[in-house]
């Protein structure tokens, strides 16, 4: 395996701030928010002074019980080799459900939900894994997630179902430590037995993040600080195998670029005392994979097909909550998913904030509470606008007129402005004369 070193998670916001930061090998992005076509310059900066570059997919769904989709396949095969990476990254979990398979609305979640640790999940994950890896131009590493949540009847512990994976596939592993940490206070599950099932030199790199603890649940919110506990999984992680690659994930809540190199500074001492404390690497012996023939899923594909729909149908659309699972935990789940979406439509709608002020979030909130998300977030953001529209819920008659207008341009009911910004500053200036 190529050996990464250090890295971050390179985002637009602190682009500039990562170009400076010394000591940086590699950098990893979103592989669903970059063009193949339109690289940020800030990359082929980046790329031409040596510095790797890695596509980290979040929207495949290895997990699900629908094969992977061949666009979503294509898509992050471009950006591999737009990029010249190494390897590609996706996550084991679901984020879709419904559809053909159980006869039912196609529902999306909008956020990595974490797949049942059966036989049935697991056949169903090898196959969908040897797709997307057919499909690839570069090896494939999985992520394991953090969770909320746990489904009733599990068969197997976190450490044992990723080694099953990777035995029986030979995918590579992107260990999220601070997600073994949120599994840790989330679930009960204790990171050093997880460490200690892992097949450990099938490990590609590193997530380091931080979070925080609320009613004693566990966010891993990419927002804040790496705690000491999590920085402590990875002494201990390095202390059984020497990691290619750790990086350090920050999603949002910027903060000043001196913090940030802090932080690098941290899980670098991190790893260095868990090499001190026992990592030899080369000592493990190397694992032989075998990639046996695999099963028929279609069986498995339809049983967890409607395991997963009724899970996510109770989390985003209100219906019961299926049997065996925790419901107060459930109640957090969909709570957490509300919230993402009034964040992340903030984001790629940023006028519908602006326009409808210091109501915004209330107004999603109560939009989403009956209303699932069915496609991507840009498509949510034109529904819950058509949604207040035809409410008749937005009073203020400046505003209304301004999401009118907004709505009628992007539904195709009126020629989009050829001039970029004008709408969101027009609804900015009327925003501050209301004040």
């Amino acid at each position: 395996m190529e050996r990464l070193g250090t890295g971050i998670g390179w985002r637009p916001e602190i682009a500039d701030a990562v170009e400076r930061m010394p000591g940086i090998d590699w950098v990893e992005v979103v592989a669903e928010n970059t063009c193949p076509g339109h690289l940020p310059e800030s990359l082929r900066r980046l790329r031409e002074r040596g510095v790797t570059v890695v596509p980290h997919g979040v929207s495949l769904g290895l997990g699900g019980a629908d094969r992977p989709d061949e666009s979503r396949l294509t898509a992050l095969a471009e950006r591999a080799e737009a990029l010249g990476s190494p390897l590609v990254t996706e996550h084991i979990a679901f984020v879709r459900a419904g559809g053909l398979l159980t006869a039912s609305p196609r529902l999306e979640a909008g956020h990595l939900l974490p797949v049942p640790r059966t036989r049935d999940a697991l056949d169903v994950l090898c196959e969908n894994v040897r797709i997307a890896q057919a499909a690839l131009p570069v090896p494939l590493a999985v992520e394991n997630i953090a969770a909320l949540i746990a489904w009733p009847g599990e068969e197997m512990t976190e450490g044992q179902f990723l080694y099953e994976l990777a035995d029986r596939t030979g995918v590579r592993l992107l260990i999220d430590v601070a997600n073994l940490h949120t599994n840790h206070v989330n679930r009960g599950e204790d990171p050093a037995a997880a460490l200690a099932d892992l097949p450990l030199e099938a490990i590609a790199y590193v997530h380091v993040a931080g979070g925080f603890e609320r009613d004693g649940v566990w966010h891993d919110s990419h927002a804040h600080p790496v705690p000491r506990p999590v920085l402590d999984i990875l002494t201990d992680l390095a202390s059984r195998v020497s990691p290619p690659g750790v990086l350090l994930e920050r999603d949002e809540n910027f903060p000043e670029p001196a913090e940030l190199e802090g932080e690098l500074a941290a899980i670098r001492a991190a790893v260095e005392k868990g090499r001190e404390q026992g990592a030899v690497p080369g000592t493990k012996a190397a694992r032989t994979t075998t990639l046996t023939s695999l099963p028929d899923t279609a069986p498995a594909r339809q049983r967890l097909a409607l395991d997963q729909a009724a899970l996510l149908s109770a989390l985003v659309a209100g219906t019961p909550v299926p049997e065996g699972f925790d419901r107060v935990r459930l109640g957090v789940q969909a709570r957490a998913l509300a919230g993402k979406r009034a964040d992340v439509v903030a984001k790629v709608a940023p006028e519908l904030p602006v326009i409808l002020g210091t109501g915004y979030r209330a107004a999603f909130l109560g939009y989403a509470h009956g209303h699932p998300m069915t496609g991507g977030y840009r498509r949510d953001a034109l529904d819950f606008a058509g949604h207040l529209l035809g409410a008749g819920t937005v009073r203020d008659e400046r505003a209304l007129a301004e999401l009118r207008e907004w709505w009628e341009e992007r539904s195709g009911s009126r020629p989009r402005s050829h001039r970029p910004g004008v709408r969101l500053a027009r609804a900015t200036r009327r925003v501050l004369l209301r004040r």
